[in-house]
């Protein structure tokens, strides 16, 4: 059996992640919270989680939307890029986010 490797993708604080067509993020009104939808997949991110997907356009960069959550939270901007950092290359890993 050939097993093709895949090279893994590693996010910086210049990366503009954004969902890829196969994932969605939608609003279950039934349980008054969202969900992720994958082919045969389905997740329920936290609040704060969803806060940093609504931001993944592919436009904002990671610096970008670490400063627009730390605003939001009067968090230092340090402490958010490196939490943002850490859960986007997660969804990277996972195939949920793309560059």
């Amino acid at each position: 059996m050939i097993c093709e490797l895949r090279e893994r993708a590693v996010v910086s604080a210049r990366s503009a992640p954004k969902m890829p067509r196969h994932v969605r993020l939608r609003f279950d009104p039934v349980r008054g919270r969202h969900a992720v939808l994958a082919p045969e997949r389905v997740y329920w991110p936290d609040d704060i989680a969803v806060d940093i997907l609504k931001l993944c356009d592919g436009e904002r960069t990671i610096a970008a939307m670490s400063a627009t959550l730390a605003a939001e939270y009067a968090a230092p901007v340090e402490t958010i890029e490196a939490d943002v950092l850490e859960f986007i290359q997660g969804w990277m890993d996972l195939r949920l986010l793309t560059l």
